[in-house]
């Protein structure tokens, strides 16, 4: 079978900063046939425009804010057997996309969702999880990091982010795509339920990861501080409408008021909100509540053939893996070497280690690099030990092992630059 044509669609509004990095990871993806649609505002296009590559990217203009109609547009124009969604403020690792559409090779899988690491880029904000039409979410045990495939059940769904998910588009397609009812929040769970009910199969799939920003919006903070759940409110009260009988809606609406109560509390209780905030923002999620139990809702349209053709990218598959290995005295040299690398098409990683304690943080650097800092003592992985007495060649090989099977790192070349390094 040949290889899968894939779309990857991305929707921006308002973060062009973080859809310049974004694209910077996606060009290294190393899948030998996807195309990028990026559906945005005048910023975003802005941003798109700017790249050297910009011809090579399909660019939809939209500044209305309503990410199920944005997503929709992004699936009008997707021309591959396949469509990927990534959010704005993610990155994905070089091997995303290859691991995520594997399981479509099989022709009984509908869709398909990877896991998501947070804002630090090692632990993980979201894994494998079920879904009901309560909007209860519970763990999914897969028991290892190979893919698996689930069948549907009754009144409940496979809970895929709509930062790291795919889905065979003539399956996306005919079930009209995203319901526009959810301007924000919630859109993704409900086209999980829907593919339940239709019967369609879902594939799980550890390796397909994503490293997710949560950046600044209208919504939260820099620093993930709520600012306005209107929205969030009236998402889920289409959701439950949709989703939920009438005699249990009341039950869950308290029971998710609660929790996003005791969310906000948390927040009051460390600082950046204070009282007067906490009743603000419960006051416009029962708002929001409110104006979601009286919105229109219509059964979504299917969308039709690719608008326009498929807009191969050229990404870098089979690109070389490096990895920069050395101490906080050399971090200046590490810098310049990884961002030449990264601009002869190769993929970086930099491991730089001081002589602390310090918690480890992997991020993307704007330069097209993976860049993993922290103490040679301190933990990466938050489970494990606070302190972990080691040397530096053994925990460098340690780290680099870690990220291997992920970013496809080679463990002989990182013996070779660490030599080179020290």
């Amino acid at each position: 079978m040949g290889v899968i044509p894939v779309s990857v669609v991305i929707v921006s509004r308002g973060r062009p900063q973080a859809l310049r990095l974004c694209l910077t990871a996606v060009a290294q993806l190393d899948h030998p046939r996807f195309e990028v649609i990026v559906v945005a505002c005048p910023e975003g296009a802005a941003a798109v425009a700017s790249r050297p590559d910009a011809d090579r990217i399909k660019l939809v203009p939209f500044d209305t804010p309503n990410i199920s109609a944005a997503r929709n547009l992004g699936i009008a124009h997707a021309a591959g057997e396949v469509v990927a969604f990534l959010d704005d403020d993610a990155v994905p690792e070089p091997t995303w996309l290859g691991h995520l559409c594997a399981p479509f090779e099989a022709a009984e899988v509908s869709a398909a969702g990877g896991y998501v690491r947070g804002r630090n880029g090692i632990d993980y904000q979201w894994t494998a999880r079920r879904v009901n039409g309560r909007a209860e979410e519970a763990p999914l045990v897969l028991g290892g990091m190979e893919a698996q495939v689930f069948a549907p059940k009754p009144g409940q769904a496979v809970k895929l982010q709509g930062t790291n998910m795919a889905h065979r588009r003539s399956v996306l397609a005919g079930l009209g795509g995203f319901d526009p009812a959810y301007r924000f929040f919630l859109d993704d769970t409900d086209l999980d339920l829907r593919l339940a009910a239709a019967g369609h199969t879902v594939a799980v799939v550890p390796r397909a990861q994503v490293q997710h920003g949560y950046a600044e919006s209208a919504r939260r903070g820099a620093d993930r501080t709520p600012r306005d759940l209107t929205e969030i409110g009236a998402s889920l009260a289409v959701f439950l409408r949709r989703h939920c009988p009438e005699a249990e809606r009341g039950a869950a609406w308290l029971t998710f008021r609660a929790a996003q109560r005791r969310r906000l509390l948390e927040y009051m209780r460390r600082g950046p909100l204070g009282p007067d905030d906490v009743l603000r923002l419960l006051a416009g999620l029962d708002r929001g509540y409110r104006d979601g139990e009286e919105r229109p809702l219509s059964e979504p349209e299917p969308i039709g053939p690719a608008k326009t053709p498929f807009l191969p990218f050229p990404g870098r598959p089979g690109a070389p893996r490096d990895a920069l290995v050395g101490r906080l005295w050399n971090r200046r040299k590490m810098r310049v070497e990884a961002a030449r690398l990264a601009g002869l098409g190769h993929v970086v990683s930099v491991f730089r280690f001081s002589h602390t304690a310090l918690y480890h943080q992997m991020s993307f650097r704007p330069e097209g690099y993976w860049e993993q800092t922290g103490g040679l003592w301190g933990r990466s992985v938050r489970s494990g030990r606070i302190i972990r007495p080691c040397l530096f060649k053994s925990r460098v090989h340690a780290e680099v092992e870690r990220v291997a099977e992920i970013r496809g790192s080679s463990q002989k070349e990182s013996d070779l630059l660490l030599q080179a390094q020290n």
